[in-house]
């Protein structure tokens, strides 16, 4: 029997405090879907594909550690490959030190024992201001 899509999904929290993003990433089925339906100009909307998930993350933890993901509330759902998460991620930037929060609402969909599907809704412009800050005064 395969894990639930819910222990997917702590594996996954799991391995991102763990700054583990190979393992992070190989929860993601080879033809993964990855969305930002708010995602600002410049940064992708949608990614195919383990490979660009794996391309997308390529230095995450360079320029964020993260270390805490709190107030996570998963909700099944009637299709029972499809949770929504709820999520808050904190932690620091890398390149200034300044702490961080930012809150996710997540939709996935897991069959097989990986992420088949993952639509991620977030402000990026949150991290993007701080960062852009960071850029700005060095």
């Amino acid at each position: 029997m395969s894990d639930t899509p819910v222990e997917i999904f702590r594996r996954a929290t799991d391995r991102l405090l763990a700054h583990d993003m190979a393992g992070f990433t190989a929860l993601y089925a080879d033809d993964a879907v990855m969305e930002f339906p708010f995602a600002p100009p410049g940064w992708p909307q949608r990614l195919d594909g383990r490979k660009a998930v794996e391309a997308y993350l390529d230095g995450y933890t360079d320029r964020l550690d993260v270390q805490r993901v709190h107030d996570v509330v998963v909700h099944e759902t009637t299709d029972p490959d499809v949770i929504v998460a709820e999520m808050a991620i904190s932690g620091r930037i890398v390149a200034n030190g300044e702490p961080y929060t930012v809150r996710y609402v997540a939709v996935l969909t897991i069959a097989g024992g990986l992420i088949r599907h993952y639509r991620d809704y977030w402000n990026p412009l949150i991290l993007a201001e701080t960062m852009m800050e960071t850029e700005v005064s060095a």
